[in-house]
């Protein structure tokens, strides 16, 4: 029986291929420092009953809770296409808001190349000029070209 499992893994650096691989874009050259709060994954795998775990993990959805100038921000998101339409992305920004929320948290920022997604879960575009300037989106030459992002914040 095919099975998933979320756990918060400390292992950022196995994420960041599966995130570029799901089309989010990755720079060593971030405008301002980025604090890890936590990383979640979710793997599949076929239950293994002896050993009450899943045999054969295949990632399919990751999570990043980070911080940047004090604000926390959703720092990459991303499910495989295939397992969208189990929630999963909603299951793991929920986590990420709970966690948000525990730590204090009074909003949390994103750059959203699936607004509508974002939209649905409480998210409102923030205007440019509204919008804090740590997020390279700016600087990159995609930018407006083959890339139209929105900056979205949750006021929780």
């Amino acid at each position: 029986m095919l099975n998933f499992k979320i756990s918060v893994t400390e292992d950022y650096e196995k994420l960041v291929p599966f995130f570029i691989e799901n089309g989010l874009e990755f720079s060593d050259e971030e405008p301002v420092p980025t604090d890890l709060v936590k990383c979640w994954q979710i793997v599949k795998g076929e239950m293994d009953e002896s050993a009450d775990s899943l045999k054969g993990e295949e990632l399919i959805g990751a999570f990043v809770l980070a911080r940047r100038e004090g604000e926390f921000i959703v720092d990459g998101i991303a499910v495989a296409p295939e397992y969208r339409k189990f929630k999963l992305g909603k299951t793991l920004l929920n986590r990420g808001i709970e966690e948000a929320l525990k730590l204090g948290g009074k909003r949390i920022y994103l750059v959203a190349r699936a607004p509508e997604f974002f939209r649905k879960q409480g998210f409102v575009t923030v205007s440019r000029e509204d919008a804090p300037e740590f997020f390279e989106c700016l600087t990159c030459p995609q930018y407006g070209k083959e890339c139209h992002p929105e900056v979205m914040l949750l006021q929780m």
